[in-house]
């Protein structure tokens, strides 16, 4: 059975299609940060929608011409930092560098040279990420080490204090992202190798270091959404064959596979909580059928495929609070909907 879609808002913001890491909501409950070419923006997503395209924070970015990494807010929109090719860097909303935690380059070539200027940024589309979590007080840094091998570390947010430091033996990057489990403070890590497949670890940091443990297992899944209410989260098989929901420590709760949307199905990288209880989730169907279904979030059970006033595909961002976002290409323009008489606050 169709869920009818009803629209709550919508507005025109070039550069949409550069949300800050499509898989997360970095910038916490009600806001969207967006990434230009010059400076990270943080908006209030119900005054957005209302026509206020004011950004209740900007950060200017330290690196002209280097825009790879995934960036992060911290929680109080004090700061945000950068993830960058040779380091990462906190700036203040008022623009000052805050802090600065050199590291290796990401650039593939191996022992390649560079000029000493910082703002010089080298070939290739490799980078990691970083992730403010929690209370704010801790950055989980994704980056290339001078030893050649990629490491996960803990960085005081005050001052970028290495406070704990975990090699990677077996990622090579293309790209990563990171995302933070409600509850207990596990910090989750997704690397794709590109056609090498995909990583995923899960960490919590304490007195004495950092725990990691590896969720992946070869399983070559890509990490999708937590949502603060469900102890879990949410990946997609590398392939698109299946969904996944799993417990915080990997175990497998629900699956759904695309075979269900028909004989050529496959779902996209793209699916995430719209609220505690309902999953959204992107289909690919070469033979034109419905492009977005809401899953159950608990089995993951098909619900329907989402009916919209007008066509709607391609991407599409569950907000966890009710509502949803998609964004139309052509015209640059974010649209958030939610179940027909079940509208939601911000």
């Amino acid at each position: 059975m169709e869920i009818t879609a009803e629209r709550i808002g919508s507005v025109r913001l070039p550069g949409a299609a550069r949300l800050v890491d499509g898989h997360a909501r970095p910038a916490g409950p009600g806001r969207l940060a967006l990434r230009r070419d010059d400076r990270l923006e943080v908006y209030d997503l119900t005054a957005l929608l209302a026509g206020s395209t004011v950004p209740v924070a900007a950060f200017p970015a330290p690196w002209p011409g280097w825009d790879r990494g995934v960036d992060a807010v911290a929680p109080d929109l004090g700061l945000a930092v950068f993830s960058g090719q040779r380091a990462v860097r906190a700036v203040a909303a008022d623009g000052r560098a805050l802090w600065e935690h050199r590291h290796g380059c990401w650039g593939p070539v191996v022992d390649h040279p560079h000029t000493g200027d910082e703002q010089e940024v080298c070939p290739g589309l490799e980078h990691g990420s970083v992730l403010v979590p929690g209370d704010g007080t801790a950055v989980w840094a994704h980056v290339a080490g001078e030893d050649g091998r990629e490491h996960w570390l803990v960085l005081d947010a005050r001052d970028g204090r290495e406070l704990a430091r975990v090699p990677l033996e077996d990622s090579v990057a293309s790209g990563s992202h990171q995302l933070a489990l409600p509850g207990d403070g596990t910090v989750l890590l997704c690397v794709g190798m590109g056609q090498d497949g995909v990583l995923l670890y899960g960490a919590r940091a304490d007195g004495a270091g950092v725990s990691v443990r590896d969720l992946g297992e070869g399983l070559d899944r890509i990490l999708l959404d937590v949502h603060p209410a469900r102890p879990g989260y949410l990946t997609v098989e590398h392939s698109c064959q299946d969904l996944r929901l799993h417990a915080p420590d990997g175990t497998v709760l629900a699956e759904r596979d695309a075979d269900e949307l028909g004989e050529e199905g496959c779902w996209d990288h793209a699916a995430g909580f719209t609220d505690a209880d309902t999953v959204l989730a992107v289909a690919e169907d070469p033979e034109g059928g419905p492009g977005h279904w809401l899953l159950d979030a608990g089995t993951l059970a098909l619900l329907g495929p989402v009916a919209y006033p007008r066509p709607v595909i391609g991407y599409a961002r569950g907000l966890g609070d009710g509502t949803w976002l998609t964004h139309d290409r052509a015209t640059d323009t974010l649209t958030r909907w939610t179940r027909a008489g079940a509208r939601a606050g911000a």
